[in-house]
């Protein structure tokens, strides 16, 4: 099933993406996508080299914190 996975924090889209979801592995790697995707937004936002070492040290996780993951049936 082609599904829209969305982020939301406080009702604004952090990461959305289209994705062929069919089994937990097409699942993951759904969600892995979306993470690494946060991950490199993070980092290509990174000011100078201390700013990045800091992205690497707090991660995601604390911009996920709080957030909203929904899916939606995707129609063509």
């Amino acid at each position: 099933m082609k599904v829209k996975l969305k982020i939301l924090k406080s009702n604004v889209p952090v990461y959305e993406g289209i994705y062929d979801i069919r089994d937990a592995n097409s699942f993951g790697k759904a969600c892995a996508d979306a993470w690494d995707h946060l991950c490199e937004r993070k980092f290509e936002s990174a000011t100078s080299i201390g700013a990045l070492y800091e992205a690497l040290d707090e991660g995601v996780v604390n911009e996920i914190r709080g957030t909203q993951i929904l899916l939606e049936e995707f129609h063509d």
